[in-house]
């Protein structure tokens, strides 16, 4: 199934772009976008790395009303010179992304500018206008270890995506520490609040 971004986006809706990656949280997702399609006029699409695909799967994302995109749907057998490619048309489809979560491996990628897979292509493809939020999550030596200040400095400052995030709590490795992810909740907040997105009277929660 070809995905063309004229085809895809409806005007006056807001496009929302979750892109999530091999962190536990990924488990969050189909709730981020069960929650966003609870809003009038919002469409979510998800982008997914194949370790992410670890914590939750397609049916859960499809049951919660949207699409998975991987690197599958990318460069397959039935591609042909000329045809869309995916992570452009995904890029030209968002009006905002949230990598949530964003591991340390992908967060180290995106600062070197890697496009190895569905999600960096897509990052990398990326308007500078497109608001980009980083959502990092990872064990607390991960998120203290040296290079990872840098990645993010460069992330935020070089590339231009606002980084939110992490938190202190109990991770899912046992740890205590500050490296998890946003809750879920504040990230469907912040497209609320940018977007004043109103909630619609005939969906169900």
């Amino acid at each position: 199934m070809a995905f063309i971004a004229e085809k895809e986006r409806s005007p006056g809706y807001t496009h929302v772009l979750l892109i999530a990656t091999g962190s536990v949280a990924s488990i969050k997702a189909p709730l981020i976008v069960k929650e966003l399609l609870l809003f009038d006029k919002v469409k979510v699409e998800v982008v997914a790395t194949k370790a992410s695909l670890v914590f939750y799967s397609k049916d859960d994302v499809k049951q919660a009303g949207s699409r998975v995109w991987t690197d599958e749907e990318e460069w397959n057998d039935s591609y042909r010179i000329g045809d869309p490619i995916l992570h452009i048309e995904l890029r030209r489809w968002a009006d905002i992304v949230l990598v949530a979560p964003c591991s340390a491996n992908t967060l180290a990628k995106i600062a070197n500018g890697l496009c190895d897979n569905l999600v960096t292509s897509l990052l990398r493809a990326l308007a500078p206008t497109t608001p980009t939020y980083i959502f990092p999550a990872m064990n607390t030596l991960m998120y203290e270890h040296p290079l990872t200040a840098e990645q993010l400095r460069v992330v935020r400052d070089v590339v231009g995506y606002q980084i939110v995030g992490p938190i202190g709590k109990g991770l899912a490795c046992g740890d205590v520490g500050l490296g998890a992810m946003t809750e879920w909740r504040d990230i469907v907040q912040l497209v609320i609040d940018r977007f004043g997105l109103s909630k619609s009277t005939t969906k169900q929660e």
